[in-house]
């Protein structure tokens, strides 16, 4: 006579099938049309940024693992993503010494630090990236003009710079479009702006290569959508209101959306699933805190940008914001019936 058990399990109690590596690898996929059009408008210095971007955030895992006595992480993607995320989120000619460090404090300080992947509180890459432009705020903010004449037969100096050498660079561009907006109140074609015709940092010039690659995870089921369409909804709304009352000071939603790395940080940085919170309504909580410093920052503070402090500010949120509206759970009366 054949017995069954009946084996109880808590929730979830479907899965996807879709594991770690397989996500990872599916945003780098994503990620890659970003990563050529960046190669196209920058040539070789491009190509070395982004290797040395990646080898570094790959290589430091790895070796902390090692000396954590444990097995090495780095075969789930995860370093891998981290790297070119924020390769793509330094300007192209940036020494790449200065890129290997800011790599190394990404993982380091950004990732292991809280115990490893699903731990991390901050976005690793964007953490890499905070920590450059606040020990390297000149090279950082010095943008280089794209399709420069022999950029795939050459590599700009500046790239090559020996480490605590002051850097010279090639092919300086003029300032930002957020720059020209904000001190100069110049603006600029939102067409060029959403081709990738304007420089600025290596990943997010083309603002319609980015929207495919968002495009993707979400077909692909990778990607909360929500998070990008509040971001993007919170930013449209509140410029839309300044610009229709003063345009000659405020630019146009079309303008805000497209200009710096407002589309890149919404879709590729701002939904990683850690760092991002797990339910509908803290969503709408956490996109619509970044849409609304990103238009903060970039009207009244000191600098142009406000994406990257935008979304390492709500990181630091999310526990609060999960913690604050979490569901109840089935069976359990809310504290006001209980009392």
């Amino acid at each position: 006579m054949t017995t069954k058990t009946l084996e109880i399990r808590t929730s979830p109690h479907i899965a996807s099938g879709q594991s770690t590596d397989v996500i990872m690898r599916n945003v780098v996929v994503a990620a890659l049309p970003v990563a050529a059009f960046a190669v196209y408008s920058y040539g070789l210095t491009a190509v070395l940024l982004l290797l040395v971007a990646s080898f570094s955030c790959v290589v430091t895992e790895h070796l902390l693992c090692r000396a954590a006595a444990k097995e090495s992480t780095i075969g789930d993607w995860s370093a891998a993503v981290t790297g070119l995320l924020y390769g793509l989120t330094l300007p192209p000619a940036l020494p790449l010494w200065m890129v290997a460090v800011g790599g190394i404090f990404a993982i380091a300080l950004g990732k292991v630090l809280f115990g490893g992947l699903g731990y991390n509180v901050f976005n690793p890459a964007l953490v890499g990236r905070a920590v450059v432009q606040g020990a390297f705020p000149v090279a950082l903010t010095t943008w280089t003009s794209p399709f420069f004449e022999g950029r795939f037969q050459s590599i700009l100096s500046s790239s090559l710079t020996l480490p605590f050498v002051e850097p010279v660079f090639d092919a300086v561009s003029g300032a930002t479009p957020l720059a020209a907006m904000k001190f100069e109140q110049q603006s600029t074609e939102s067409y060029d702006l959403a081709m990738g015709f304007i420089g600025g940092s290596t990943g997010e010039t083309s603002g319609l290569l980015i929207l495919l690659g968002g495009a993707y995870l979400v077909y692909r089921k990778m990607m909360n959508w929500q998070i990008p369409a509040v971001i993007f909804l919170t930013v449209i709304v509140l410029t839309g209101i300044f610009h229709a009352v003063n345009p000659d000071v405020y630019p146009t939603p079309q303008f805000m959306l497209f200009a710096g790395g407002l589309a890149f940080g919404a879709i590729f940085m701002a939904t990683d699933m850690v760092t991002s919170p797990v339910t509908n309504l803290g969503t709408v909580i956490y996109s619509f805190m970044i849409g609304g410093l990103v238009v903060v920052i970039r009207f009244w503070g000191g600098l142009p940008e406000g994406v990257q402090y935008s979304i390492l500010f709500a990181n630091g949120c999310v526990p609060l914001i999960d913690r604050a509206i979490q569901p109840r759970a089935y069976g359990i009366k809310k504290r006001s019936q209980a009392a």
